[in-house]
């Protein structure tokens, strides 16, 4: 009886959400690397239901691995570049200069957690950096520099402009994007200069603006299997959730599917 009752208690708590932080090179007691998470992110889970957790930024597989186990869903956020060995042998000097990566080892711990991720099978929700990390980390490529390596593209570093729409993104009419938010066309901010180029073999390309500059990936139909729940998107959803229901749509999707995989496998 005991059991039954746990089970229905762990039915209905809020599920865990493992948010990965940014690695800053220096914390503001100290002098070591610190870490440090927008609280937007943590605001658009807890507005869908979730219960937001920050993993530690420590590159250690094993407690990576644990922390994964206890969460119910797992969220990479946006930060500095990835870091341009990850996915390509060389780069010219005039390109080199306009990436700035992420320090503190947040790449390596990020692609643990995502191996990890695909491992224990958990949902999967990544944003802007987190989007491109996870399409490396599939085996694809990125546009270092979309002002230089994109003709005719439009700004994607509105950085003036980081909580509001900016352009439009085209969504793939089957898509989950499309589906989850109900339109075609959708309204995005833009404070990029990267992006995906080449897509990991599991992932198909969901959504562009009208430069073509990928906006969103998910997996493939016959990738399904893989997760439970994948969405991957350019843009920051969670700088409009609180203003634009069709960005909140995308983290209570996420929150939902969280919810259902968690009650399927008690």
């Amino acid at each position: 009886m005991s059991g039954s009752r746990n089970k229905k208690t762990k039915q209905n708590e809020p599920p865990l959400i493992l948010i990965s932080p940014s690695a800053d090179r220096k914390g503001s007691e100290f002098g070591d690397s610190s870490i440090s998470l927008s609280v937007a992110y943590q605001r658009a889970v807890a507005e869908a239901g979730g219960l937001p957790l920050i993993l530690p930024g420590l590159a250690a597989p094993e407690l990576v691995a644990e922390c994964v186990r206890r969460c119910d869903g797992v969220l990479l956020t946006g930060g500095d570049d990835v870091n341009p060995e990850l996915y390509t042998r060389r780069l010219a000097p005039r390109l080199a200069k306009t990436v700035e990566p992420a320090t503190g080892g947040r790449d390596l711990r990020e692609l643990i957690l995502i191996d990890e991720v695909f491992r224990q099978r958990k949902p999967l929700l990544a944003i802007c950096r987190g989007h491109q990390l996870l399409n490396v980390a599939l085996g694809g490529a990125l546009v270092v520099d979309i002002p230089t390596q994109v003709g005719g593209a439009i700004n994607h570093g509105r950085m003036d402009k980081k909580s509001e729409i900016v352009h439009e993104a085209r969504l793939t009419r089957d898509s989950l994007l499309a589906k989850i938010t109900g339109k075609q066309s959708l309204g995005v901010n833009s404070t990029h200069h990267q992006s995906v180029s080449r897509a990991g073999k599991p992932l198909r390309i969901t959504a562009q603006s009208d430069d073509g500059v990928v906006e969103a990936t998910e997996l493939k139909r016959d990738r399904a299997q893989l997760l439970p729940y994948l969405m991957a998107v350019q843009f920051h959803p969670e700088r409009l959730a609180a203003r634009y229901p069709e960005h909140q749509a995308i983290f209570n999707s996420f929150i939902r599917a969280c919810v259902i995989n968690r009650n399927s496998i008690i």
